[in-house]
């Protein structure tokens, strides 16, 4: 099956034709895929090669030229590692980019954890202005990926995953969707989860949520899903559990109200395994979170 990443490169390759201002800047991984466009466009196809700190500080200064730069490799060498560069060459200098990242959460185990990265969100939150979209299918991340491009010198990240729904919803680039509507609890899935979020709640009374689009944080949509649904509201995540409870708790600051963040937990696993082995230990398989969100709306305290 197509992944969201296999769309990247010809998704780009497109805009890198369209567009005079658009740029690509990567450290190695993915280059095979712009062959063709580089050979096309090579002054705006830029390898630095193994250098992901030059790799963000390059986008830089191409979006000091008024370029509008995409910058790509694996989530843990393009917020983590090169955080710094994130935080001062983009955010203290005022300029923008796109960042594409791949691998998401734990896409690839015999990576081991230096491959992982289920703090990226949370750590680009520490960081003002950023706009971060989660797509779940990889018609969603082209589409996801042409408004990222297209939000003229804004911050942008686009999170890609191997792991995907089993079909693509309309998403704007901004709004939650409302896929089912209950009156006993809120439960927001985030991207990819969407799929075991819906096997999780069947035949529970409760309105689902789907985010492709974290931040900002669609606070209208979910203090309309509460009006009819109530103030109890479960955050589904692929990433770090509990990263948008702030949002969420922002969101519903003047209403008594429970959240519950279900997500990648902090502890290292370090039997690296498959991906589906990461998603039951985290409690992120259909199951798991039938048991977790059915006590939690429940009343109980999970």
């Amino acid at each position: 099956m197509e992944t969201m990443r296999d769309r990247l490169a010809p998704v780009v390759s497109r805009l890198l034709d369209e567009d005079p201002r658009v740029a690509v800047v990567l450290a190695e991984i993915g280059k095979d895929g712009f062959a063709e466009a580089l050979r096309r466009h090579p002054d705006r196809v830029i390898n630095v090669g193994i250098r992901e700190q030059l790799l963000v500080g390059a986008g830089a200064g191409l979006a000091l030229t008024g370029m509008r730069p995409v910058l790509h490799t694996f989530a843990s060498f393009l917020v983590e590692r090169p955080y710094e560069q994130v935080k001062l060459d983009l955010g203290h200098q005022g300029v923008g980019a796109v960042l594409v990242s791949a691998a998401a959460s734990f896409d690839w185990p015999a990576g081991g954890y230096t491959h992982m990265a289920p703090g990226d969100v949370a750590l680009l939150d520490t960081l003002d202005g950023w706009t971060v979209h989660v797509p779940g299918h990889p018609d969603e991340a082209e589409v996801l990926l042409r408004h990222a491009v297209a939000a003229g010198d804004d911050k942008v990240y686009v999170r890609l995953s191997a792991q995907t729904n089993e079909a693509a919803r309309t998403v704007d680039g901004q709004r939650f969707l409302t896929v089912r509507e209950g009156r006993s609890g809120v439960v927001v899935a985030v991207g990819p989860v969407l799929d075991a979020v819906l096997a999780a709640t069947e035949g529970l009374d409760a309105t689902v949520l789907y985010a492709t689009t974290v931040r900002p944080f669609d606070g209208v949509a979910l203090r309309r899903a509460t009006e009819a649904a109530g103030t109890d509201v479960v955050l589904v995540e692929p990433y770090l559990a509990g990263t948008s409870t702030a949002a969420a708790n922002d969101a519903l600051t003047d209403l008594p109200h429970r959240v519950l963040g279900l997500g990648v937990g902090r502890r290292e696993l370090r039997r690296y395994g498959t991906v589906e082995e990461h998603v039951r230990a985290h409690g992120l398989d259909a199951g798991s979170l039938r048991a977790r969100i059915g006590r939690f709306l429940a009343g109980a305290l999970v």
